[in-house]
């Protein structure tokens, strides 16, 4: 699996093997651990991750009202490997606002979350690198500081 560009079937392989994994009480490496966390945070995808057979081609469609539940935890995945290391800087002391203003550490993922994904949108639309100062500035607005 490529680190940085994997294919959604690998990030859907990595979920599933996680879960698995889990389940039969394996060994996991750090970052299933990570992932298995995550899927516990939520319990609506686990009717998903207990059938990869079913799910593994599943499409999802967002005009239709759709979460696609891989995306989900990726990004999840991705907010939690930025906070480890504090890159962008200032994210940890924003997700920290966030977890004071939400109670909630799930709720203040999701609030990083958005910006990542409204981020990672622009530069797809626009065929443009990431740009940090944006996601920066999109998550100092959610935590109500001024950007």
């Amino acid at each position: 699996m490529s680190l940085f560009n994997p294919s959604r079937d690998e990030v859907r392989a990595f979920f599933f093997d996680a879960w698995a994994k889990f389940n039969t009480q394996q060994t996991l490496t750090d970052l299933e651990k990570l992932g298995v966390s995550i899927m516990h945070m939520h319990p609506e995808y686990h009717g998903i991750l207990n059938d990869p057979e079913h799910y593994q081609h599943q499409a999802y469609f967002p005009e239709m009202g759709e979460t696609n539940p891989f995306l989900h935890m990726s990004l999840h995945l991705s907010i939690l490997e930025q906070l480890s290391i504090n890159q962008p800087t200032g994210i940890v002391a924003i997700y920290e606002k966030l977890k004071v203003k939400h109670q909630d550490e799930h709720e203040a993922q999701h609030d990083l979350l958005e910006c990542l994904a409204e981020t990672i949108w622009l530069a797809q639309r626009n065929q443009t690198p990431l740009d940090a100062a944006h996601y920066l500035a999109l998550m100092q607005q959610k935590s109500g500081a001024i950007a």
